[in-house]
């Protein structure tokens, strides 16, 4: 079996070097040995050690341990993964005591016990690969988690309202309380929910989004708390739900206002709790997540105990915010269109453009049904369509005034995905863009209907 781990003995007596280098080569890699500490720094520039065994003192007379105790600092400001083991022959219990709580993983004393130094620093190799393995890991998980925080994130809101608003994200992201978020559909709750997770103490951790509205009731213990081999037909492996996947970091349930009544039990039980079981299996697992969650419900509606469990509520609620409608942040609307405008410039390879006062004036004053993904949607359509450079009113193809029922139109033309793009705005713009009232009134889910959006570019 090859031998692993690279060790190095510092020490200002030659003889337990030699004894030391002959001994650990038996049971390890490499070998290095050093008589003048001032030396550490390049030694470890130069070899990748995965133990040190460090003297407690250097020197004739020596005994009081301070310079290992400076050297043992040096080492760790230089690579904090390292595992350093003191030898000691003369310093007191209190000065091994401290170099413990300075960092060191462990000492020996001279003379040693060859079994028990062999033991030690084996036990140091492996310690060493656990720090470096989870290192890697940490920064492997921080790319992942960068590669999947979707790119146009910015929260975009010199308006006071939401100067306020971002004041109170501030103040409530670096604890662990549980944060409702409320606000139309299209204000940018997911926005607000992402940027408490990355000013919280969690931030390095994993955020999931978790869409309630599109869990059917029959899946949603499976989804939510995982489930064991066989628990149910089509269970054919272990799944780990998203509570244990986001252990450690944040969970975001959006739409939570959707969530049918004896679903909010169960729900409630794991807040309560703080533990899952996975569905089909006896054994609880523990959790540490923080969860926050957005609605598109009117907070009385909320309230009403017929619709959402007034204890749920209250687990949810620790910090409540609302994301004010578009039309009611005026002082936003020209920035985010300028935002878009900029990135859409850019995606569709065009010269920079610009709105027209006459765009402007109609951007500002359109009362955004839809509030900001309808802005985003607007601009980049007319980025698209527009033949010039400055964008017009009628190339952004605002629609004024009240919607009327699509049943009492004759349609334009017989063209069947024309009707259904018409029937599909039509009752968007009924429903104030909720697609959940919109996805029931057309009788769809909201998945179709979230497809049928992207097909026509609604």
């Amino acid at each position: 079996m090859a031998k692993i781990g690279s060790i190095l003995i510092v020490d200002d007596d030659e003889d337990v070097l030699t004894a030391g280098r002959l001994l650990l080569r038996r049971n390890f890699a490499e070998i290095a040995t050093c008589r003048r500490p001032s030396r550490i720094p390049e030694l470890l520039e130069q070899h990748d050690f995965d133990t040190v065994l460090l003297d407690m003192n250097f020197g004739p007379g020596e005994s009081s341990g301070r310079q290992g105790l400076e050297w043992l600092e040096k080492i760790l400001q230089i690579d904090p993964t390292m595992v350093v083991i003191m030898i000691t022959a003369h310093g007191s219990v209190d000065t091994v005591v401290e170099a413990m709580k300075r960092g060191a993983v462990d000492f020996v004393a001279k003379p040693w016990q060859n079994e028990k130094i062999v033991a030690t620093v084996s036990a140091g190799v492996e310690l060493h690969r656990s720090r470096i393995e989870t290192e890697s890991l940490r920064q492997t998980n921080r790319v992942l988690l960068e590669a999947a925080t979707p790119g146009d994130n910015a929260i975009i809101g010199p308006s006071v309202q939401m100067q306020q608003l971002l004041s109170i994200v501030e103040r409530a992201a670096p604890t662990d309380a549980n944060v409702l978020i409320l606000g139309e559909n299209g204000t940018g709750k997911e926005l607000i929910a992402r940027e408490l997770h990355r000013q919280s103490m969690r931030s390095e951790q994993v955020f999931l989004t978790v869409d309630i509205g599109s869990i059917s009731e029959t899946l949603f213990e499976s989804e939510l708390f995982g489930h064991k081999k066989g628990a149910f037909t089509g269970a054919d492996d272990d799944r780990t739900g998203r509570f244990q996947a986001a252990d450690g970091g944040t969970i975001f349930l959006d739409e939570i206002g959707n969530l049918a009544l004896q679903l909010q039990a169960k729900l409630l039980r794991v807040l309560d709790e703080r533990k899952v079981t996975p569905v089909g299996s006896d054994k609880s697992h523990y959790i540490d997540v923080r969860v926050i969650a957005a609605t598109n419900i009117a907070l009385p509606t909320l309230r009403d105990k017929d619709h959402f469990r007034p204890d749920l509520l209250y687990r949810l609620n620790t910090v409540e915010i609302t994301v004010p409608p578009l039309r009611d942040r005026r002082d936003d609307i020209l920035p985010i269109a300028l935002h878009y405008l900029a990135i859409y410039s850019r995606k569709y390879g065009d010269a920079a453009k610009t709105f027209s006062t006459a765009a402007t004036a109609a951007l500002i004053a359109y009362p955004w049904p839809g509030n900001v993904r309808a802005l985003r949607h607007a601009v980049e359509r007319a980025v698209i369509l527009a033949q010039g450079d400055v964008l017009e009113p009628d190339d952004l193809q605002l629609v004024h005034g009240a919607a009327v029922p699509i049943a009492d139109q004759e349609p334009e033309a017989l063209n069947l995905d024309q009707v259904e793009k018409e029937t599909i705005a039509a009752a968007l713009r009924k429903h104030g863009f909720n697609i959940s009232h919109a996805a029931k009134e057309l009788g769809l889910t909201r998945a179709s209907l979230y497809r049928r959006m992207e097909k026509h570019d609604l």
